[in-house]
């Protein structure tokens, strides 16, 4: 079954999307799914095993379940000194 969701971009997944966020239609189950899925879609490049997710404002493991109407953040890790 198809779930709507909102996904926000950060850093350089939001200049590859091309948009801070969007309204995504999936039939992913999980957010490491979802990852895959929009990996295709925008040409991320960066290893899923270097990023981090967020849903609904709480930072998530790549197993955690999406339900329709999630809010799901993907950001690149951070680099600095």
């Amino acid at each position: 079954m198809s779930k709507l969701i909102e996904v926000s971009y950060f850093a350089i997944f939001r200049e590859k999307a091309g948009r801070d966020s969007e309204a995504f239609k999936t039939k992913s189950e999980t957010v490491l799914d979802l990852f895959k899925e929009i990996k295709k879609v925008h040409g991320f490049d960066e290893p899923q095993g270097h990023c981090k997710v967020a849903m609904n404002n709480d930072l998530v493991q790549w197993d955690a379940k999406i339900e329709d109407g999630d809010k799901v953040l993907f950001f690149p890790p951070v680099s600095g000194g």
